[in-house]
């Protein structure tokens, strides 16, 4: 008798449940295969396959050049968002704290949320030139004001009977900080790590077709001009493949290990 059998058996036919079907594994192969049916409509000048942008990428990686463009997006990354993390922490979290504070920062919080970040772009480019400063001013704009949002609301709901029971124990405000609300405001702060770090991607991008001279942005950009679609879906490829590896591998597990923390 087969294992499956014995288990049916064992525990009954309507206890037993086969495990669950994902479709997402094929979600990734669907996209690749109608690339490669609409591609073969297009010359390959204009619409070139799969294994043609695959080729473009070798000889970026060959020739030394693919390595410098993503260095210099990880490191404006790096700059405009670790900087937006840290002042959306200490913004966040004195905003759910004090209220004054708070009715002074959401009407600005929603004008900045309500300007697309990429209009700052022109500005910035007056006032830096073209270089690292002017993008990572941008990546910082586009990602500090949802981030400070998602943790300021996620401070003013922890109010429940942890706290209550805490401040009836006598523990001052240090210890409410460290010990009730730092770690049950851990969901809100990594879903804010979450929808920051898009954001920021988005502008990284958007920044460095209009002022940079490298970076994945930028091979989007020139791949335009001088009419390289090989090169313009490579840029485009590595722009959505990092953001998915990032999204994938770091953020959502991150958010998934600290999703039990929530005070309920």
């Amino acid at each position: 008798m087969s294992v499956i059998a014995k288990e049916v058996f064992r525990r009954g036919p309507r206890s037993f449940s086969w495990p669950r079907f994902s479709w997402s594994w094929i979600s990734i192969p669907s996209l690749l295969l109608l690339w490669m049916i609409v591609a073969s409509q297009f010359p390959s000048y204009i619409l070139p396959q799969v294994w043609d942008v695959v080729a473009e990428a070798y000889t970026w990686i060959m020739d030394g050049t693919l390595l410098p463009h993503l260095w210099a997006s990880f490191l404006e990354e790096v700059g405009g968002f670790g900087a937006a993390i840290i002042v959306s922490l200490v913004v966040g979290f004195l905003g759910g704290f004090f209220k004054g504070f708070r009715e002074y920062m959401v009407p600005l919080n929603g004008l900045f949320m309500a300007i697309p970040p990429i209009a700052w772009a022109p500005l910035m480019l007056i006032i830096f030139g073209i270089g690292y400063t002017t993008i990572i001013v941008v990546i910082f704009i586009s990602a500090v004001n949802p981030m400070v949002l998602t943790i300021m609301e996620g401070v003013l709901t922890i109010q429940g009977s942890e706290v209550r029971a805490a401040r009836a124990l006598g523990a001052n405000r240090r210890q409410l900080f460290l010990y009730v609300y730092l770690p049950a405001s851990l969901p809100f702060v990594t879903a804010a790590l979450r929808i920051g770090f898009s954001q920021a991607w988005r502008a990284l991008v958007a920044a460095e077709m209009i002022g940079a001279t490298q970076g994945l942005g930028w091979m989007v950009s020139m791949g335009g001009e001088i009419g390289n679609s090989r090169q313009v879906l490579l840029g485009i490829a590595l722009i959505g493949g990092i953001s998915w590896m990032c999204e994938r591998l770091l953020f959502r597990p991150i958010e998934k290990r600290y999703e039990v923390w929530r005070l309920v």
